[in-house]
C-alpha cells in the first residue's frame, strides 16, 4: 500500500468560501433592490456588472490562494510601490463633476468614464508591507531583550512606511480610507506585541484631540477654524450630520435621517423583499445595510452579523494554526480591516459613528472594494492552504490510501 498525497481540493478552507459566498449572495440580493427601485432602467446592467467584478475577484483571489510565503515576500516590495503609483493617478486622472459631489480625488476616471479606486488596491500591499516589516525587526531582534526602545523602532519604521500612503489620502482629500489605513496600523502595532507603556499614552491622546476636535467642531467659531485650515466643508457637514442626524433632516443630513428611519421600519423581521418606501441615496453603496434592514429587520442584520463572526472568527483559528510569524502579521492587517470596515459602515448608517463612505465588505456595489477584498480573501486561503501542506509533509494529516493489487504471474 503506498500514501497517496492530498488533492488540492482537500487543502481549500470550504467554511471561508461559504461564508463568503453567503455574503456575496446576499450583496447582490440587496443590491438587486437597491438598483430596481432607483434606477431601474439600468439595474441588470449594473447588477451584471457587479457579478463580472465578482467573478474578476474571485479568479484573482483563486490565483492568490497558491502563492507561498517566500513569494509573496519577495513580491511585497514591488506591489507596494506599484500601488503607490496607482495612487497617484487620480490626482490626474478625475472627473470634475465627481469631485464636486463628493469633495475627493479618489477614482481614476478617463474621458468620462470612471474606472477604479486605486486606494482600495493599495490596502493589500499596504499590510503586506507593514507585515514583512514587522517581521523583518523582530527577526533582527532575535534572542536580544525586548526594549521600549525596539518598540519605538517598530512603530516608527511602519510610520515611515505609512506615510507616503496618507500623504497621497491628503492630496484626494479622502478621510474615510486615511480611517481605514489607520485602523489597519493600528491593529498591526497592536499585534507586534508593543509595550502598553506605548500604546495607552498615545491612545489617550489620541482619544483626547478626537474629543476635542469634534467639540470645536459642534461650535460656529470651530467649523470656520477648520475651513481656514483646509478642511473640506463636505467632511464637516458629515461629522455635523452623525452629531444631529434630524436637524437637516430635508438637506445635508437627508441621506442619513432616511436611512434611520429605513432600518428603524424594518421592524425585527422586515417588511418582505423587494420593498423600498423610502428614498435613500447611494443606498447601493455605502448605505447598502438600510436595504437589508428595512427587508430583513432586526433578524437579518443578525444574520448578516452572524456569517462575519463566523468568516473572522475561522480566519482567526487559520492563523492561529501558521507557524509563520509574516503569514500571521499578514492575516492580522486583513481581519483589523474587514472589522474596522463593518463596524464604521454599520455604525454610520445607524447614527453610530459619523458617515465616512466606507463600502460594506462583499455587499456593498463597487469593483475596487469587491476585488480588493476577496484578494484578501485569497490571501488567507493560502496561508490555510500552507497550513495543510506543512501537516502533509509532517505526516499530521491522513493520506488517502490505494491498494495496489499485485497479479500472479503464471
Amino acid at each position: 500500500m503506498f500514501r497517496e498525497p492530498l488533492k488540492i481540493d482537500a487543502r481549500i478552507d470550504y467554511s471561508i468560501l461559504l461564508c463568503v459566498f453567503s455574503l456575496l449572495a446576499i450583496g447582490l440580493a440587496a443590491l438587486y433592490v437597491a438598483l430596481n427601485h432607483d434606477y431601474p432602467q439600468v439595474a441588470w446592467s449594473m447588477l451584471l456588472q457587479q457579478g463580472a467584478w465578482i467573478l474578476l475577484g474571485l479568479a484573482i483571489g483563486f490565483v492568490t490562494m497558491f502563492f507561498s510565503r517566500s513569494f509573496l515576500w519577495k513580491m511585497t516590495p514591488f506591489l507596494y510601490v506599484l500601488g503607490l503609483g496607482l495612487m497617484v493617478l487620480p490626482l490626474i486622472y478625475f472627473n470634475p463633476n465627481l469631485v464636486a459631489s463628493t469633495g475627493a480625488k479618489n477614482w481614476v476616471s478617463i474621458n468620462g468614464m470612471t474606472l477604479f479606486q486605486p486606494s482600495e488596491f493599495m490596502k493589500i500591499p499596504y499590510i503586506l508591507m507593514l507585515a514583512q516589516i514587522t517581521d523583518w525587526l523582530h527577526k533582527r531582534q532575535l534572542g536580544e531583550e525586548r526594549t521600549l526602545w525596539f518598540d519605538l523602532k517598530i512603530i516608527g519604521t511602519l510610520s515611515l512606511a505609512t506615510l507616503p500612503v496618507f500623504v497621497l489620502l491628503g492630496l484626494q482629500h479622502d478621510l474615510g480610507t486615511a480611517m481605514v489605513y489607520l485602523a489597519i496600523f493600528a491593529g498591526m502595532v497592536l499585534i507586534a506585541n508593543v509595550s502598553w507603556r506605548i500604546i495607552l499614552p498615545v491612545s489617550a491622546l489620541f482619544l483626547t484631540l478626537m474629543g476635542g476636535f469634534v467639540a470645536l467642531l459642534s461650535q460656529d467659531y470651530g467649523r470656520s477654524l477648520f475651513r481656514q485650515l483646509g478642511m473640506p466643508t463636505y467632511q464637516i457637514n458629515r461629522i455635523l450630520a452623525w452629531l444631529n442626524p434630524f436637524d437637516f433632516a430635508q438637506t445635508m443630513t437627508f441621506q442619513q435621517a432616511q436611512g434611520q428611519i429605513a432600518i428603524g421600519s424594518g421592524g425585527l423581521t422586515g417588511q418582505g423583499y423587494d420593498v423600498s418606501n423610502l428614498q435613500i441615496p447611494v443606498r447601493e453603496s455605502d448605505m447598502i445595510f438600510t436595504v437589508i434592514a428595512e427587508d430583513f429587520g432586526l433578524v437579518g442584520g443578525l444574520v448578516l452579523l452572524l456569517i462575519y463572526f463566523l468568516l473572522i472568527t475561522r480566519m482567526v483559528a487559520i492563523t492561529i494554526r501558521s507557524r509563520s510569524p509574516f503569514y500571521t502579521y499578514v492575516a492580522a492587517g486583513y481581519i483589523f480591516m474587514l472589522l474596522f470596515h463593518i463596524f464604521e459602515n454599520i455604525g454610520a448608517v445607524t447614527g453610530i459613528l459619523p458617515l465616512t463612505g466606507i463600502p460594506l465588505p462583499f455587499i456593498s456595489q463597487g469593483g475596487s472594494s469587491i476585488i480588493s477584498n476577496l484578494i484578501g480573501i485569497g490571501l488567507i486561503l493560502s496561508i490555510a492552504y500552507q497550513n495543510h501542506l506543512r501537516d502533509e509533509e509532517e505526516g499530521r494529516v491522513r493520506p488517502k490510501r490505494r491498494k495496489v493489487v499485485l497479479r500472479q504471474t503464471l
